[in-house]
C-alpha cells in the first residue's frame, strides 16, 4: 500500500485534544486495506486512528446500499443504541477516510487467553450469552439500516464457497479436475440455496476471538462493519469453530447449552 497521508489524522487529533502534542504509531493490521495507528497524547491518554481507503465499500460481492454513512459508523451506532459494547467514535473525517476511536488496548480475547488460559470458560460463557442477548436486542432494525440491506443470500453464500475453493484449495496448489469442479459447483449451489432459505437475523459475520476485546473483564465487539442478515447460528458457529482456538466436545456442548438457555431455546 502506498504511504498514507497523515495530515487528516493530525487534524482529527487536534480536534479531539486541542493544543495537546501527540505521536501516532502504526499498529499491526489484518488482511484488509484498513490501517490503524495508536495515538499517544503527551498529557496522558490515547486513542486509535483508523484509516479506511474505501470506507463505504465492502471487500466482497455486495448489493448496492444507498446510505451516506460508512457501514462501520452505522453499525457502531446501532449496536451502541441496543446496549452492545463497542468502541466509541471520538472524531470522524470520512471524506478523507479517517476516524478517531476509543483505544481498547491490545487484549483481544485471543491475546488475553494466551496470558490467562484459566479465564477461557468464563469469557466464552460471556461471549455466547452476549451473543444471545444481542440477537434479541437486534431482532428488529431501524428502517433503512445498512444491516437490513445486506444478507447471506444465494449470491453471497456461493461467493463464500468459491472464495474457499480459490484460496483454501487451489491457492494451496491443489488443482481441481474439470469433472470434479463441476461436482463441486453443483454441491456449492445446493448448499448456498439451502442456507439462503434459512430464517435470518442479525449476523456480526466475524464473531471470533480476534474480534472481541477484553476490557475490565467485559467483552467489546470490534470489526462489525460487515454485519448483515443471515442464519441465526452463523456467529455461534464462528465463535465455537474459531481457527485460533481449540475446544473439546465437552467445552463446546456446555457453551451451546448456555447460549440456548440465554436465548430461551428449548433443549
Amino acid at each position: 500500500m502506498a504511504d498514507v497521508d497523515m495530515a487528516p489524522c493530525d487534524d482529527l487529533c487536534a480536534r479531539h485534544r486541542a493544543g495537546t502534542r501527540f505521536t501516532a504509531t502504526p499498529m499491526p493490521g489484518g488482511a484488509s486495506t484498513r490501517r490503524y495507528y495508536r495515538v499517544a497524547f503527551e498529557d496522558g491518554g490515547s486513542a486509535v486512528a483508523m484509516f479506511v481507503p474505501e470506507g463505504a465499500t465492502p471487500e466482497e460481492i455486495h448489493k448496492v446500499h444507498g446510505g451516506t454513512r460508512w457501514p462501520f459508523l452505522e453499525v457502531q451506532e446501532l449496536l451502541a443504541a441496543r446496549g452492545i459494547r463497542v468502541p466509541r467514535v471520538l472524531v470522524e473525517d470520512t471524506d478523507r477516510g479517517w476516524l478517531l476511536i476509543e483505544d481498547l488496548g491490545d487484549d483481544t480475547l485471543a491475546n488475553y487467553l494466551l496470558r490467562s488460559p484459566g479465564s477461557k470458560t468464563a469469557l466464552y460463557t460471556q461471549a455466547v450469552q452476549d451473543l444471545a442477548v444481542a440477537q434479541a436486542a437486534l431482532a428488529s432494525l431501524p428502517e433503512g439500516s445498512v444491516v437490513a440491506t445486506r444478507s447471506f443470500d444465494y449470491d453471497l453464500l456461493f461467493w463464500e464457497i468459491e472464495h474457499f475453493r480459490e484460496w483454501g484449495v487451489e491457492g494451496r496448489g491443489r488443482a481441481i479436475a474439470p469433472h470434479d469442479r463441476k461436482a463441486f459447483d453443483e454441491i456449492a449451489s445446493r448448499l448456498a440455496r439451502r442456507i439462503a432459505d434459512l430464517p435470518r437475523g442479525f449476523v456480526h459475520r466475524d464473531y471470533q476471538s480476534r474480534n472481541l476485546m477484553v476490557q475490565d473483564g467485559r467483552l467489546v465487539w470490534i470489526d462489525f462493519q460487515d454485519a448483515l442478515l443471515g442464519p441465526r447460528v452463523y456467529d455461534l458457529v464462528a465463535l465455537l469453530n474459531d481457527s485460533y482456538q481449540e475446544f473439546d466436545r465437552e467445552f463446546t456442548l456446555a457453551r451451546l447449552g448456555e447460549y440456548a438457555e440465554k436465548a430461551g431455546l428449548s433443549a
